[in-house]
C-alpha cells in the first residue's frame, strides 16, 4: 500500500498510493443523479459526493467510492468530488471536484469535458501537471444509445466512435502520466424492467424513449438492443490495440459491465433497491457495485478481467497481488518487455562484434 520509492516513469509500473489526481467524465450516471435521494424531489440533485468513479463523501467505510478506495492508499489524493450539486446550475471546482460529467451529454460532448479537465489540471493550486500521475474514468454512450432512434446518423455507431477517438487523442495528445479508464457500456434493455408503482417511474420514457416505449419484440426495440452490442463492440475494437499507450500514457478497457444484469430476488423480479425514484439512474447501493468492479478490473490483467453477470451477489474486493501491485495498462495485443531491448542502433554493433569473433576463431 505504500507508493513506489520513487516516481515512476512507466505506465506499467504505476501503483494505486502513486496516483496523486483523480477525475471522471461522463453523463447523469456519473453526476449520480438521485442517488442519495429518496423521493421523485431528489432528481435535479447530482449527488456528487456518492458517485461511483469519484464521489469523495467521508472515507471507504462511509460510502465505497472510486475515490475513496484510492485515499486508503493515498490519503491526499486531488479531486474527489465533495458535494452536492444542481443539475442547470453554475458550479465551481469546490463544488464538483474532478468530476468534470455532465448531466445529459452525449458522446460528441466528451471533448468540452476534457478541455475543461486540462484546463483545471493546469491551474489548480498543489497539482504538479507534469509530474503528477492521475487517473481518469470515462463511462459515456448510453445517452447517444438512448437518442438513436431520434437521429440515427448523429448518434451512430460511427460517430460513437469518432469522437470517442477524437477524446482519446486529446487527453494523449496534451496530458502527460496519465491512465484513463474506459468503463464498458453496460447492456441497457433490462431498465425497461424497472417499475415502481408510483407516477415518478414515468420519468424513465422521457430519459431515455428510444428503449422504454417500444413495445416488447417490436422492430424499433430489437434495432436498439442490436446498436447498444454494436457500440460495445466498436468500442472494444477501437481499444484492443496498442494505439492509445506510451510510456507514461494508458487507454485501458474495463469491460466488467459488458454482459451484466440487475440484482434480482429470487421470484425473479428486479431488486428495485439499486434503483432512483425515477426508475432509471442508480442509487448509493448500485453505485458502489459499480465502484468495486471497475477497481478489480484496474488490477486484473487484460484477457483476465473479470466480468459481472448479475449484482445479485455483492461484489467481493480484491487486494493487489503481491508479485503485480501495479495497476495493469498493457494492451492484450502487446508482448511485456523483458528487461533493456537492443535497438535497431545496437544492431549493426553487435553483428560486427560477432564477425570480428568469428574470423578470429577461424584463424587461430
Amino acid at each position: 500500500m505504500t507508493p513506489s520509492p520513487t516516481v515512476p516513469t512507466s505506465v506499467e509500473f504505476v501503483k494505486a498510493a502513486d496516483i496523486k489526481v483523480i477525475a471522471a467524465m461522463g453523463d447523469s450516471l456519473t453526476t449520480a443523479i438521485a442517488a442519495n435521494g429518496s423521493t421523485i424531489l431528489a432528481v435535479p440533485f447530482e449527488f456528487r459526493q456518492v458517485s461511483w468513479s469519484i464521489g469523495g463523501h467521508g472515507t471507504y467505510q462511509d460510502v465505497i467510492t472510486l475515490a475513496n478506495i484510492f485515499k486508503l492508499f493515498n490519503p491526499k489524493i486531488l479531486g474527489p468530488a465533495p458535494k452536492v450539486t444542481m443539475h442547470g446550475q453554475p458550479t465551481t471546482i469546490n463544488d464538483t471536484g474532478f468530476n468534470f460529467a455532465v448531466t445529459g451529454h452525449n458522446t460528441l460532448n466528451v471533448t468540452d469535458q476534457i478541455r475543461h479537465m486540462i484546463d483545471t489540471f493546469k491551474s489548480y493550486h498543489g497539482l504538479n501537471f507534469k509530474e503528477d500521475w492521475k487517473l481518469v474514468t470515462v463511462l459515456i454512450g448510453m445517452n447517444d444509445i438512448c437518442d438513436y432512434c431520434k437521429d440515427n446518423t448523429l448518434f451512430s455507431p460511427d460517430n460513437f466512435i469518432h469522437h470517442m477517438t477524437i477524446a482519446l487523442e486529446m487527453m494523449m495528445n496534451e496530458i502527460p502520466r496519465m491512465i484513463v479508464n474506459v468503463v464498458q457500456i453496460f447492456p441497457m434493455e433490462p431498465l425497461r424492467e424497472v417499475r415502481k408503482p408510483r407516477p415518478s417511474c414515468l420519468l424513465n420514457k422521457k430519459f431515455c424513449s428510444c428503449l422504454t416505449v417500444p413495445p416488447e419484440d417490436s422492430p424499433e426495440l430489437n434495432k436498439l438492443i442490436e446498436i447498444n452490442v454494436i457500440f460495445q463492440k466498436r468500442l472494444e475494437i477501437l481499444l484492443h490495440s496498442d494505439r492509445f499507450f506510451r510510456e507514461d500514457f494508458a487507454v485501458v478497457l474495463q469491460p466488467y459491465l459488458t454482459h451484466a444484469n440487475p440484482a434480482r430476488h429470487a421470484n425473479g423480479s428486479i431488486d428495485l433497491s439499486f434503483f432512483t425514484d425515477d426508475c432509471f439512474h442508480f442509487t448509493i447501493k448500485g453505485h458502489e457495485e459499480l465502484a468495486k468492479g471497475l477497481w478489480n478490473n484496474m488490477f486484473q490483467p487484460a484477457g483476465e478481467k473479470e466480468m459481472i453477470e448479475t449484482f445479485t451477489e455483492p461484489i467481493k474486493l480484491i487486494c493487489p497481488p503481491k508479485d503485480h501491485p501495479y495497476i495493469y495498462t498493457r494492451p492484450a495485443t502487446t508482448t511485456p518487455s523483458a528487461g533493456p531491448q537492443l535497438t535497431s542502433h545496437s544492431m549493426p554493433i553487435l553483428t560486427l562484434l560477432l564477425l570480428s569473433f568469428m574470423l578470429m576463431t577461424t584463424f587461430k
